[in-house]
């Protein structure tokens, strides 16, 4: 019966690690690389939803996952669902992945029909 339990806590503790892990891993930008990117493409899809909003672009025919704030700091930047649609052209600005075959990036900014929208103006590049 000891065994048991003392599998279970080691079970249980694993796999709150490996949650932790994921987590951190997800949330931050210590998946990114250092220094500004820009990727311009065609929107094909639009997600406004947790844990991050998104954009999947076609950027010469790659594509690419445009990873923006979370919902509420998205809209407050004024990117809601009804400012692009797919087929809009975008610009997005911000840091890839460090893994170079990942089509993947954090966006700080996004323009779309010329309007910009800063979801991280604290970490916006100097002009």
């Amino acid at each position: 019966m000891q065994f048991k339990a003392i599998r279970s806590v080691t079970l249980t503790a694993a796999v709150m690690l490996a949650a932790g892990t994921a987590a951190y891993a997800h949330h931050g930008w210590s998946w990114t690389q250092d220094g500004f990117f820009e990727l311009k493409g065609k929107i094909t899809a639009i997600y406004i939803g947790n844990p991050h909003a998104t954009l999947d672009v076609d950027a010469e025919g790659e594509a690419w996952r445009v990873e923006m704030a979370p919902p509420s700091r998205t809209i407050a930047a004024g990117f809601t669902e009804e400012v692009a649609k797919v087929g809009d052209e975008v610009t997005a600005i911000g840091n890839r992945s460090v893994e170079a075959s990942e089509k993947r990036m954090k966006a700080v900014r996004v323009i779309v029909g010329g309007k910009t929208y800063d979801v991280y103006p604290d970490r916006v590049p100097p002009a």
